[in-house]
């Protein structure tokens, strides 16, 4: 009869494999992740690389298009506050060119209208975060500043055209920002701050040349008009935000449950493999006892 001259170097591999597995598998059960080093399946390992990448990707998109939704969510209300304002400008204009206000009424409309500037130029100086977020590119700086020096008074621009945008996971890129004198400076008629100092301006003496605050009060409902049309694209730039967000949300959702089914390890299939383990670990050493006791040819 044949005996295997390396028996025991065989058993000893055999036990030291079998403890191998049952720490794996104990591992396994105590964490719950299948996969704890790149050996254990290399294809997994790699596979779960990149789901955490994009994972990190649609994280680091959702942080910041919650900043920058705060943001437009801040401008979009101020331009809503200078509509009323305007609104009421243009109410306080219409009564005044009635010709029925004597000189002091008149002056009073003219002292309104100047209050609702200051507050319009308090709106378009809106910051969010300590940015300003009408002044284009030069957010560190507030952008509108009215001189007196001059009847009618000048309002000026010290911010610049720059535009941001976010790019969404998918390659769209939403628009940020309004530059400020896009809105409150358009030209001709389109200009907020133009029609309101001449409205002042009007008014400040006490007599109304009819002619001209008619014109300047159409002015500023034209620009009230432009106003709005700029606005639509603050409007239009939350909502595409928003459902990016969602759908980076929905995205970052079923990669987590994919990278979780592939990590995760299943309980009661590892349970078993490691009662198994352990059942092999006995009988080995209850073989390798045995041996131990005597000489291979007193069990032969």
């Amino acid at each position: 009869m044949r005996v295997d001259p390396n028996y025991v170097s065989n058993l000893a591999n055999a036990l030291d494999q079998t403890q191998l597995r049952q720490q794996q598998w104990s591992q396994e059960l105590s964490s719950g992740v299948r996969v704890n080093s790149l050996s254990d399946d290399p294809l997994a390992a790699g596979e779960n690389v990149l789901l955490l990448n994009q994972i990190q990707r649609d994280d680091t998109f959702t942080q910041s298009s919650s900043l920058v939704e705060g943001r437009l969510q801040v401008a979009d209300s101020a331009l809503g506050s200078v509509v009323s304002q305007l609104t009421q400008a243009i109410s306080l204009a219409t009564s005044a060119n009635n010709g029925t206000m004597s000189p002091g009424d008149v002056k009073s409309v003219a002292s309104q209208i100047s209050g609702i500037l200051d507050e319009v130029q308090s709106l378009a100086n809106t910051s969010y975060q300590g940015q300003y977020i009408f002044a284009g590119g030069k957010s560190s700086t507030a952008p509108f500043s009215t001189s007196t020096a001059s009847s009618p008074a000048v309002t000026s621009y010290g911010g610049d055209g720059g535009v941001n945008y976010i790019e969404t996971p998918n390659g769209q890129r939403v628009q940020l920002n309004v530059p400020g004198d896009q809105i409150f400076l358009g030209s001709g008629a389109n200009s907020v701050f133009g029609a309101l100092n001449n409205l002042v301006a009007d008014y400040a003496s006490g007599t109304v040349n009819a002619a001209q605050a008619a014109a300047d009060t159409a002015s500023l409902n034209t620009a009230l008009g432009y106003l709005s049309q700029q606005r639509v694209v603050i409007d239009d730039s939350i909502s595409r935000l928003t459902a990016a967000s969602d759908s980076v949300t929905s995205e970052k959702t079923q990669l987590t449950t994919a990278q979780t089914n592939l990590m995760q390890a299943d309980a009661a299939q590892v349970a078993t493999q490691l009662s198994l383990a352990e059942t092999q670990q006995t009988a080995l050493m209850s073989v390798i006892s045995q041996l131990g006791s005597g000489s291979l040819f007193d069990k032969l």
